[in-house]
């Protein structure tokens, strides 16, 4: 899997590092990226799913549900991507 977040969409971003004498080399810049549980009550299991620090905070205030349903109708996230445990 990609270094995504599978509801916001963010991905790592690529720029330079710059040196005292203005020198520029490529680096990567990487998502605040967890691999995190959730129960989802919706359909009473257990579900992870790699998350960014700002897609926990979605999570948060709009819940699980409206979440997933969004980042599906964004295009970030398809239903067969969530990986359900047992």
């Amino acid at each position: 899997m990609s270094k995504t977040c599978q509801i916001t969409g963010k991905r790592s971003m690529i720029g330079n590092n710059v040196s005292h004498s203005l020198r520029r080399t490529k680096r990567t810049f990487d998502v605040n990226l967890f691999t995190k549980k959730f129960y989802y009550a919706e359909e009473d299991c257990w579900i992870v799913l790699n998350v960014s620090a700002h897609g926990l905070r979605i999570i948060n205030r709009i819940g699980l549900d409206a979440a997933l349903k969004q980042a599906v109708t964004k295009g970030n996230l398809k239903w067969e991507d969530i990986e359900v445990i047992g």
